[in-house]
């Protein structure tokens, strides 16, 4: 059986509840794998949105509990290849940049025992917050309309959202942005010209790859 290694769907369109994302995940697991599509076109939020979903343990959590740190906001699913590739590397990250104001938090829209059990598994220790419907209605605070796993959300420590970065991370990929995110957070870069080396510097990596 073969799964989708990238997968997109409409959070506006009909059949997007519980049910309607299930079913596709359902689809997509027994789907040909396509090419990765482009990343779609986004009016991301001014600022880290204000929502609730349930930890590891059962305990509803906000994004505004790591206020004045900046996020690294990973959305994934155990389903989906490259997100589960990407995991270890951003263990290291929360290790490498933690101390530096830092924090990775995993938003997983799957199952709640699925998560659990391959967070026990692969042992994740940065925190992890999970939902069904629950989770793409996060994604769509964060502006994204069309969900592509794995994406990740960068903020500075203002809780300003700087870029979101559609597909696997990689280290290069996370090192530049993060480079750039730390003299945003010293004031020495303003948001706007953040985005704009953030872009040159991903297609300099793109082109290298």
């Amino acid at each position: 059986m073969k799964r989708v290694a990238y997968v997109a769907l409409s959070v506006g369109a009909a059949g997007t509840g519980a049910a309607g994302y299930l079913a596709y995940q359902q689809y997509a697991r027994n789907a040909a794998p396509p090419s990765p599509p482009a990343a779609p076109p986004m009016q991301l939020a001014q600022r880290v949105p204000d929502f609730k979903l349930a930890d590891r343990e059962g305990k509803m959590r906000s994004l505004a509990d790591w206020q004045g740190k900046s996020l690294i906001v990973n959305f994934w699913a155990t389903w989906c290849a490259p997100c589960r590739r990407e995991i270890p590397l951003l263990g290291r990250l929360q290790q490498h940049y933690g101390p530096d104001g830092f924090q990775v938090i995993g938003i997983a829209a799957d199952y709640r025992d699925k998560v659990v059990a391959y967070a026990n598994d692969a042992h994740i220790e940065y925190p992890l917050l999970i939902g069904e419907q629950e989770a793409l209605d996060a994604a769509t605070a964060f502006g994204i309309q069309v969900v592509g796993f794995p994406f990740t959300v960068f903020s500075d420590r203002q809780g300003r959202v700087v870029v979101c970065h559609v597909g696997e991370l990689t280290q290069p990929i996370a090192e530049a942005i993060l480079g750039i995110v730390e003299r945003v957070n010293r004031g020495t870069l303003t948001l706007e010209d953040a985005r704009g080396e953030i872009q040159t510097s991903l297609a300099r990596i793109k082109g290298a790859s």
